[in-house]
């Protein structure tokens, strides 16, 4: 898959499994394994990058004696979800044509 294809999806997928709730990034990694295949290696520039855009908010929280950063959603990040849903009309739209649909 193009890389850069690749990496707005992983963005999404990112924000959409915190939109719900807050999460740390072993769990996000398990959660979004049921539906693709990420590392952790792959998850933590992803976040820090959706970090930087303020698509995400971070802060530590004491778990078992230790400190554990999560990461909660922004307004912007939220927004970033609907609009990447409001393009996917055209992104099946041109799927189609590369897929040999009618080409109008």
């Amino acid at each position: 898959m193009d890389v850069q294809l690749k990496r707005g999806l992983l963005d999404i997928c990112v924000l959409k499994c915190l939109a719900d709730e807050d999460s740390y990034g072993y769990k996000i990694v398990r959660d979004l394994s049921a539906h693709m295949k990420i590392s952790e290696s792959t998850l933590y520039p992803i976040l820090k990058r959706l970090e930087q855009n303020e698509f995400l908010t971070v802060y530590m929280m004491e778990h078992n004696g230790r400190l554990r950063k999560y990461y909660r959603v922004t307004a912007a990040g939220r927004k970033r979800i609907d609009d990447f849903l409001a393009e996917w009309d055209e992104v099946e739209t041109i799927v189609a044509y590369i897929k040999g649909g009618s080409g109008k």
